[in-house]
């Protein structure tokens, strides 16, 4: 969710802020995003809304990550992918968020099968 739409924060600007105590915890801020890393993010961002306008029509409700930490497949829907990769290209990281409940994994493909689709219809309509 972009920060514009979350409501002020009610300790701005106080001394007195309870949450600077949690500063200390918080993890060092990420290095700067190289060139590059922008550039592929960008290119995720335009590849999702291909995938999501060909699959979502077909029943589609997201995409499958197989986490490597935790050795899960964690499903995102179209918006929360969206979501988090905007945040991770203005902020630099990715809050936490809730994973979704009881997905269907039927209705989640991975990133090669959305490329897969997505040029396998390209290759129909250059065909014709």
């Amino acid at each position: 969710m972009p920060h514009e739409v979350l409501p002020p924060d009610p300790f701005a600007d106080d001394p007195n802020d309870p949450a600077k105590e949690f500063a200390a915890l918080d993890e060092p801020a990420a290095e700067p995003m190289s060139p590059e890393e922008r550039s592929e993010l960008l290119a995720d961002l335009s590849d999702l809304t291909v995938y999501q306008a060909l699959l979502e029509p077909r029943g589609i409700r997201g995409i499958v990550v197989d986490c490597a930490e935790c050795e899960q497949p964690h499903y995102h829907d179209w918006h929360l992918l969206r979501a988090s990769l905007e945040q991770l290209l203005t902020d630099g990281h990715m809050r936490p968020h809730e994973p979704a409940f009881d997905p269907d994994p039927a209705l989640y493909v991975t990133w090669d099968y959305c490329r897969g689709f997505a040029d396998g219809i390209t290759a129909t309509e250059n065909a014709h």
